[in-house]
């Protein structure tokens, strides 16, 4: 079975609410809002998108700057996929950027995620993927947004 077919969130008339959330996510729901909170202290908005290809709503974790010029610009730092009982972040890297994420604040468990993650696309990229049942992860999850809004801006 694809892992796709796991994801929740499959009403495109229906964008997620924290009723929703709580109900899908249960136990989890707990981890969900910690890790709000913790997004939120890093200035970073939380959007909910409907995806067709995927045909779930996402959310996109994403950071607004100034630049030099005085234009606006915002960065996708991680995308946030719900399951039954749980929730996965995603912190995407280039691969020319695999050895500063490695040089993150992180624990050995992230470290090999890090390791082991497959390189992708085009412009080659990796993936760093949490799935989330309880706050545990969460400090090193923000350690790598952090690291990304710092080496990638």
């Amino acid at each position: 079975m694809n892992k796709n077919d796991d994801l929740r969130l499959r009403d495109s008339d229906t964008p997620p609410t924290d009723e929703i959330l709580e109900q899908t996510l249960g136990g989890a729901y707990a981890a969900y809002v910690a890790f709000q909170k913790a997004v939120s202290d890093l200035r970073i908005e939380q959007v909910w998108q409907w995806y067709t290809p995927h045909k779930a709503w996402f959310a996109r974790g994403q950071f607004s700057r100034q630049t030099p010029k005085g234009a606006g610009k915002e960065k996708t730092l991680y995308w946030l996929h719900v399951f039954d009982g749980h929730f996965n972040v995603a912190v995407w890297f280039k691969e020319k950027n695999r050895a500063e994420a490695l040089k993150a604040d992180v624990g050995a468990k992230t470290k090999r995620l890090i390791t082991d993650a497959e390189t992708m696309g085009k412009v080659p990229t990796f993936p760093v993927v949490f799935e989330v049942h309880t706050t545990e992860p969460l400090t090193d999850i923000c350690k790598l947004i952090e690291c990304k809004k710092r080496i990638e801006p």
